[in-house]
């Protein structure tokens, strides 16, 4: 009995030693303890809207790293976070990326493209049906000083129409501030981006798509093409975790995908991480160019597009034109 009871003892010990081990090596917990942390920043609107699958893995603590996620309302706010350290990675202007590569020196590489030509010529009456007609016309726009500036100016040179001259430019801070002012004419002519094009329309029923923006640059540059939005890294933090991003890229790249095919379901995501109305977003989608295109054909285009901006206006790309390590190819 003795011999049975010291027996039984050993078992338990032997069997309670080994569900500790067992509980110890979960992978669960393992993986946990392993997750690294990416800082990541992006502009409310489409540079943003293609995350939405990555936010919501994120907050549900499925993605292969842990990610915070800032949304900001002003490209300022991103740029000084980068230039400080507060942020690993951002969606931005495709022109701000170069800005920020030059102004420090080097220490901003871009991993890939996220959102093409966003931007379209609207207009309240039906005046407007190609670039020529915008001749003699007070056009209202947001981003004065960043890339619709830019693109517009380059578009109107490019039809012979002198944006100095030829028409009345009024740029305003907020997408709001040109709603109201279509709201009040019979006539106004604007420009403005996705998802703003689709809030506009929606409120307002008078209002028309006159002219796709990046199919009028098209037609006009066989070899760029515009681009609107990239995702950057610091260099420090991509030398150091070329592995971790490498993972982020290929989370963000199935999110595109999803966004892109489950138009509805990522509307919700888009409304619930505060990027944009659910109801916005829906229509806006499939208009806003939402894409991840990394590698040599991103640094092609990129290039091509930063090209066409510095022959029209150098400090449109911060001065110069990034060298080839500005681009983080794998």
């Amino acid at each position: 009995m003795k011999k049975f009871t010291i027996i039984f003892m050993f078992t338990f010990l032997l069997l309670a030693l080994t569900g500790c081990k067992q509980e110890k090596a979960n992978p669960s917990t393992v993986n946990q303890e392993e997750k690294d942390t990416i800082r990541i920043a992006a502009l409310k609107g489409p540079t943003a809207m293609g995350m939405a699958y990555v936010m919501d893995k994120n907050s549900k603590d499925e993605a292969a790293n842990n990610y915070e996620f800032t949304i900001a309302g002003a490209a300022d706010e991103i740029s000084t976070g980068l230039t400080k350290g507060d942020f690993d990675m951002a969606a931005i202007p495709c022109n701000l990326a170069s800005v920020l590569y030059n102004k420090t020196e080097g220490k901003i590489k871009i991993a890939g493209i996220n959102t093409l030509s966003v931007l379209y010529i609207v207009e309240t009456g039906d005046t407007i049906h190609t670039m020529e007609d915008l001749k003699g016309k007070t056009i209202y726009s947001t981003g004065m000083g960043t890339t619709p500036q830019y693109t517009l100016n380059y578009l109107l040179n490019s039809y012979g129409i002198d944006p100095e001259k030829d028409v009345t430019i009024e740029y305003k801070t907020e997408a709001t501030e040109v709603a109201a002012l279509l709201s009040q004419a019979k006539d106004a002519i604007a420009m403005l981006p996705q998802p703003f094009v689709t809030t506009v329309m929606m409120n307002n029923s008078n209002v028309r798509i006159a002219l796709d923006v990046a199919k009028e640059w098209d037609a006009i540059n066989k070899d760029s093409s515009i681009v609107t939005g990239v995702i950057v890294a610091r260099s420090d933090f991509l030398e150091a975790n070329k592995e971790v991003v490498d993972t982020f890229m290929e989370e963000y790249l199935a999110s595109t995908t999803l966004v892109n095919r489950n138009i509805d379901e990522a509307a919700n995501l888009i409304e619930q991480f505060d990027i944009f109305k659910a109801a916005v977003a829906k229509k806006a989608i499939p208009l806003c160019n939402i894409t991840l295109i990394q590698g040599e054909d991103m640094k092609n285009m990129v290039g091509g597009y930063l090209t066409t901006l510095f022959e029209q206006n150098p400090n449109s790309v911060g001065g110069a034109l990034p060298a080839d390590d500005f681009y983080y190819i794998p």
